[in-house]
């Protein structure tokens, strides 16, 4: 075990120095830079010359990553041109925001897909129905649409939760739920219905198997079978699901915390993409890349889990 999370942790390093490599260049080639964002619309080419000195974005761009990379590992990934605010700082105050939406997001997702599947694969008929026609409309439901239909409801005719904002946990655990309840059912209805499907096929899987019948034969109680053996084989596909969720929600935050003014990550690497601020677009991305380390690690921790051939080098 030990052997696999030091691999995994070798080529995570080897990930994050890629990718914020390739996230410097590419920022770098796109049009426009930071010096011309600080000037505005009007600036003499000698302001620019002398501002883009002093930003060190006369230099060549791998000098310009040496730079920065050198102070991301003493643990300083600098401050922004544009605001002059610590980059460190302030993904340290956005970063509870979105992980919130995340871990919530992914929570309520397996939880009732898991729940909707098994209950599919075991009593099927209608309830099979049921759960395919559920999953087609909740997969093809505009996030957008409804983001707005959940504020409507919810937040304006019958005043429920709030439609924007967002409530620290420390400040009030009670308000910090009821902030995240309409983002966390707009990301989460379409995982579910996708949830559902993976795990009813999964288990449909698990109990076609031999096991299961001799497990029957020899007086193994239903909710023995279904839950301890054919839920523990089925569980591999929906571990890979829950890893693919909580990596695709990094994209989904940024649209939510838009449409709920919430005050995450998205929005902040939203915001110095249009800037060109790279400082925080380099820290941003670094915080995504160290999450989806994470989660790929747990995923494979799971696995050695569910599965010990997983533990073989």
């Amino acid at each position: 075990m030990l052997r696999l999370i030091a691999r995994r942790l070798l080529v995570s390093a080897v990930l994050v120095l890629l990718v914020s490599l390739l996230t410097f260049l590419l920022q770098a080639a796109a049009p426009g830079d930071t010096a011309r964002t600080i000037l505005g619309d009007h600036y003499s080419p000698e302001a620019h010359r002398l501002l883009a000195h002093r930003l060190h974005l006369d230099e060549p761009v791998l000098v310009q990553y040496a730079h920065w990379l050198g102070q991301a590992l003493r643990g300083d990934l600098g401050s922004s041109p544009i605001s002059g605010l610590d980059v460190g700082a302030e993904i340290a105050g956005r970063l509870p925001v979105t992980l919130s939406l995340i871990v919530c997001t992914t929570t309520v997702t397996a939880v009732l897909g898991v729940a909707l599947g098994v209950l599919s694969a075991v009593r099927g008929g209608r309830i099979g129905r049921a759960v395919d026609l559920v999953s087609l409309i909740g997969y093809a439901l505009p996030g957008f649409w409804l983001a707005l239909v959940l504020v409507a409801l919810l937040a304006v005719a019958v005043p429920v939760f709030p439609a924007t904002g967002y409530v620290a946990f420390a400040d009030a655990p009670a308000g910090w739920a009821r902030s995240l309840v309409l983002p966390v059912a707009t990301l989460a209805l379409p995982g579910i219905a996708v949830f559902a499907k993976q795990t009813r096929d999964a288990m449909l899987e698990a109990l076609s198997r031999d096991f299961v019948t001799t497990l029957r034969a020899n007086g193994a109680s239903r909710a023995s079978v279904v839950l301890r053996h054919a839920l523990r084989n089925a569980a591999i596909p929906v571990v890979t699901l829950v890893g693919l969720t909580s990596v695709g929600l990094l994209s989904g935050t940024v649209f939510v915390e838009a449409v709920f003014a919430m005050p995450g990550l998205g929005g902040l690497a939203a915001q110095a993409t249009t800037q060109h601020d790279i400082p925080v677009i380099q820290g941003v991305v670094v915080v995504f890349t160290l999450v989806v380390v994470a989660v790929n690690l747990a995923v494979d921790l799971a696995y050695a889990r569910l599965n010990p051939k997983v533990r073989v080098p």
